[in-house]
């Protein structure tokens, strides 16, 4: 065997093994070519390699890391991401960076149904599986059709029970928009990726029972991370 392979296979069954798990960083190449006693060349070869087989990734500037399985994340009339991520084996996490109320923009008031310039609340955060970022959020509501929805979403931490507490007991998708799009410096920082790493902007309309809308939601998911599946149920 090669000098490469073996070290590849080193780290390989490392990985395999749970001694480097998902999201760890690996040492630099420097620190892992003193490891093995081989110059540089020889353990990016390595790097590589694994990096063909899908097991790590690297990040422009902050290193080598083992590659997270991706989470099946299906889209259908009630996506709620708790349960979708429990579904999935995951442990699911939400934590909002901000929160206010102001005047929509066009596009906001056209998905609501709203008049142009009329108070919206807006809530951006983060959302997270096994304590990984997977995705970025920004959801808008209408303000006049739900007075009490900023209080309840800044006490309960999540959209469906702040709902329930405004008198939305269920809600449903009206449609989805999904675009591939490119990490900006600040989404890739909060997401832990490189510059420019895939995203999947999904921007969807939620509907009350009487079909209209109280969400607009835009969401930016880590391509590498997520896989969007289609649920027809």
């Amino acid at each position: 065997m090669t000098l490469w392979s073996r070290i590849a296979d080193t780290l390989r069954r490392e990985i395999a093994e749970g001694a480097r798990p998902e999201g760890s960083k690996l040492p630099t190449e420097g620190a892992l070519a003193a490891r093995f006693g081989v110059n540089r060349h020889t353990v990016r070869r390595a790097l590589a390699a694994l990096a063909e087989d899908g097991l790590v990734r690297s990040r422009r500037g902050a290193g080598t890391f083992v590659a997270a399985a991706t989470t099946e994340y299906p889209l259908g009339r009630r996506v709620r991401f708790r349960q979708s991520m429990q579904a999935a084996g995951r442990v699911p996490g939400k934590r909002f960076l901000s929160q206010e109320t102001r005047s929509a923009t066009v596009e906001e008031a056209r998905a609501l149904d709203l008049q142009p310039g009329a108070p919206v609340h807006v809530a951006d955060g983060i959302s997270m599986a096994d304590g990984q970022p997977v995705a970025l959020f920004r959801s808008t509501f209408p303000a006049e059709r739900l007075p009490g929805l900023a209080e309840a979403l800044a006490s309960e931490g999540s959209v469906t029970r702040a709902l329930a507490m405004c008198g939305v007991d269920d809600y449903t998708r009206a449609s989805t928009r999904l675009i591939a799009v490119a990490a900006t410096a600040e989404e890739a920082v909060h997401l832990h990726l490189g510059v420019g790493a895939p995203l999947i902007l999904s921007e969807a309309i939620n509907v009350d029972a009487e079909g209209r809308p109280v969400e607009h939601g835009l969401t930016r998911f880590a391509g590498e991370r997520i896989a969007l599946t289609l649920d027809h149920a």
